[in-house]
């Protein structure tokens, strides 16, 4: 549904199953964005932010769109190299919104 509303409104999105296919496919197509989550499987969305950081520098956007919403969360995240965190459930216009920021 996500991926649905962002292309109708004229974002290109590509989704990967997990967070090692997300950091190569990151690598290759060098989006303006990366929406993770943190719990992700295999490499989890903290360590994947951090690659991202590491390979793409601090141009990319990462939002954490996630279930984990306690304030220890938001500081991981933060720390982690996140832009904005989102906690599920969200809407399309909150995942916008935030892209807007």
């Amino acid at each position: 549904m996500l991926k649905m509303g962002l292309e109708l409104t004229g974002h290109r999105v590509e989704v990967a199953a997990d967070g090692a296919q997300g950091i190569e496919r990151a690598v290759t197509d060098r989006p303006d964005v990366a929406i993770v989550d943190l719990g992700l499987p295999g490499i989890d969305g903290f360590t994947v932010a951090r690659e991202l950081r590491t390979k793409l520098g601090p141009d990319l956007r990462i939002v954490a769109l996630t279930g984990y919403g306690q304030s220890e969360d938001r500081r991981r995240t933060q720390e982690a190299g996140f832009n904005v965190h989102i906690t599920k459930p969200a809407t399309v216009d909150d995942v916008l919104a935030a892209l807007a920021a």
